[in-house]
């Protein structure tokens, strides 16, 4: 499928790349500075939470983890320079955060645990529940895992008789304006697994939900074959970097 470019674009900070480097600390102990910077910045967090911070604090927070005896504010304003808010500094493959000076293992581990614990709260709102009664944990679970990332995704959640989630799966992947669907590889996948109904998304890296004549196209096959088989498809989601299009809403479906 395709779409339109977004043009958005997203604030930066005019940072070198060489300044992602952490600053080095020579001896066995960790200057003052350093310890007493850290300790406010927990302080801070503990007594007023995520809000009391901008991004590039709470990825701070993150880094002293990963690189705990080193001025890591260098390479949190580059990692957020680079890929454009905390969002998408945690949720950026590895392979690019590899890219970067500075971020070694350690540092793409610790972003990794972030984002899978994220993912995991959210799901667990969204499994083992009707979600056409819980709509809006659905669109939360839908917008945390996949409205940052810089490659389309289209992933189909397959229900029972009662709407309950059996199982959230992705079926293809692609590339920033294009991913291939398969219609009778959906319909196959909701027989074997025995579902009822189904409800599709994918995601527009550029941010922009509007769906294409292709996106288009592909529900109408899609739906063909959900009515050929007995089956309900009850939405496809479109979901941008702060909204989300329903094609249900839309008149579109």
């Amino acid at each position: 499928m395709t779409h339109s470019t977004n043009s958005c674009t997203e604030s930066s900070l005019p940072l070198l790349l060489d300044e992602a480097r952490p600053v080095p600390i020579t001896g066995s102990k960790t200057p003052s500075y350093i310890v007493d910077h850290r300790k406010r910045l927990r302080t801070r967090f503990m007594e007023g939470g995520a809000d009391a911070l901008p991004d590039y604090e709470m990825l701070e927070l993150v880094l002293f983890r990963a690189i705990p005896r080193q001025d890591v504010k260098p390479l949190a304003h580059v990692l957020m320079d680079r890929f454009g808010d905390f969002n998408r500094v945690v949720t950026a493959p590895a392979e690019r955060l590899r890219d970067i000076s500075g971020v070694g293992e350690a540092v793409i581990t610790e972003l990794k645990i972030v984002e899978a614990s994220a993912h995991r709260m959210v799901r667990s709102r969204v499994i083992k529940q009707d979600v056409l009664s819980n709509w809006d944990a659905l669109l939360d679970y839908c917008h945390t895992t996949m409205a940052h990332r810089e490659t389309e995704q289209f992933r189909v959640i397959f229900l029972d008789r009662k709407n309950v989630v059996i199982v959230d799966e992705e079926q293809a992947r692609g590339t920033v304006d294009h991913v291939p669907v398969y219609p009778r590889e959906v319909a196959k996948r909701a027989l074997e697994l025995n579902a009822s109904a189904l409800i599709l998304v994918h995601n527009h890296p550029s941010g922009d939900p509007a769906p294409s004549e292709a996106d288009i196209e592909m529900t109408r096959q899609i739906n063909n074959a959900c009515h050929a088989l007995g089956l309900t498809l009850h939405d496809h989601l479109i979901i941008g970097k702060s909204c989300e299009l329903s094609f249900r809403d839309e008149g579109l479906l």
